[in-house]
């Protein structure tokens, strides 16, 4: 929706329309049956936040400005910490404004709605992941495709997440948790479980397909508990025999070891789709040699360098290279359905929020099993 909180205030890559009915007061003699002046009138919000790369978090306050009449606000329960909140954290991608508040795996109550949300109500307990906002109106969008809207906006990037009290999106992005979800859990899955979950309704993957697992950490690990859910033959590419056990009591049938070359030989023509979780550059000659004809090697982690690989034995297979990012709001519905009925939920450790700085250093050095949340205790 193009609105900015605390000082950056302005819209951007917004249509008329939707920039009107941003600008406009939610306050209305309508509105006001189920949604009090208290809750929609702009309040400080308190947060966490850096003022620089590198720079450890601090307290910050800010004031959101009104409500939109598309926004809904959530007072944050809790809030997962994902690698991407590292990285805008350091400005890896400059693209970083400061002081910036980290936070994109959010879990909370709803305090307040603008007058023209939807399927929403006060009191609904919900989540939010990295999208917060999309314009609604372009192909994408119209044909449920919001996440691959060009003008969709993250919550942590122009806008500050979810280490506050309270944090606001348009609705569309706000998904209710289900009943039989683990509220405590859940953060992670509205970003590192929807990203491994996409690609599995996106490929069309089907339970009888032998699939198979690159990484086992903070995406790997879900990753393992869909495909195994979903009926799949499931294996782990682990990189030592060390985590075999590890991955078998995640949802893996077997492991490979992916530095014993006699192990990768037998596993050729094995698979009709395999997962990259990791950020590694790896030898992904290797993985397609892994897969049947027809079969797919498919990557949603951020692999830093161009990924080589050599044509011929792709023609003569007909195999593919794919990628995806996270999923629309139905198939993150879809997935905190799956993850309901089957019990799903992600391995995490948790932290109060108040100390987020340690939070960030376990999961920077690496010590993470597997996702780690920050429970509120922010004033």
């Amino acid at each position: 929706m193009g609105v900015r909180l605390g000082s950056e205030a302005a819209l951007f890559n917004c249509p008329n329309r939707l920039r009107k009915s941003l600008n406009r007061n939610s306050f209305t003699a309508d509105s006001t049956k189920h949604k009090p002046l208290s809750k929609i009138m702009s309040t400080a919000i308190h947060a966490l936040a850096a003022s620089g790369a590198k720079q450890p978090l601090k307290p910050f306050q800010f004031d959101p400005g009104p409500l939109g009449s598309e926004q809904a606000e959530i007072a944050v329960e809790s809030c997962g910490i994902c690698h991407s909140d590292l990285s805008m954290l350091d400005n890896d991608w400059g693209m970083t404004k400061y002081p910036f508040v980290p936070g994109h795996e959010i879990v909370g109550k709803i305090v307040a709605l603008g007058e023209h949300t939807k399927r929403l109500k006060i009191g609904d307990r919900v989540g939010l992941g990295w999208y917060s906002a999309s314009c609604g109106e372009c192909e994408q969008c119209l044909s449920g495709n919001q996440n691959l809207c060009l003008k969709a906006e993250a919550t942590i990037i122009g806008r500050h997440g979810g280490f506050a009290t309270r944090v606001r999106a348009q609705w569309t992005w706000v998904s209710p948790l289900p009943a039989k979800i683990d509220a405590g859990k859940a953060g992670p899955l509205l970003c590192g479980g929807i990203t491994v979950f996409n690609p599995i309704v996106q490929c069309g993957i089907k339970p009888t397909d032998s699939v198979a697992v690159i990484g086992i950490g903070g995406l790997g690990h879900m990753a393992l508990k869909f495909l195994r859910a979903w009926g799949c033959d499931v294996t782990a590419f682990t990189t030592s025999d060390s985590k075999r056990d590890e991955a078998l009591r995640l949802g893996a049938h077997r492991t490979l070891n992916s530095r014993n070359a006699d192990e990768l030989a037998k596993a050729a023509g094995s698979f009709d789709f395999i997962l990259n979780t990791t950020n590694a550059d790896l030898d992904w000659n290797t993985y397609i040699a892994a897969l049947k004809p027809k079969g797919r090697l498919h990557t949603v982690g951020a692999v830093p360098s161009p990924m080589a690989m050599i044509a011929f034995p792709m023609i003569l297979g007909q195999k593919s290279l794919s990628a995806s990012p996270l999923g629309s709001p139905a198939t993150t519905d879809t997935m905190l359905a799956f993850s309901a009925r089957h019990g799903i939920a992600p391995t995490t450790e948790t932290f109060p929020m108040s100390r987020a700085n340690d939070a960030l250093e376990h999961l920077r050095s690496g010590n993470a099993r597997y996702r780690v949340v920050l429970t509120n205790d922010l004033a």
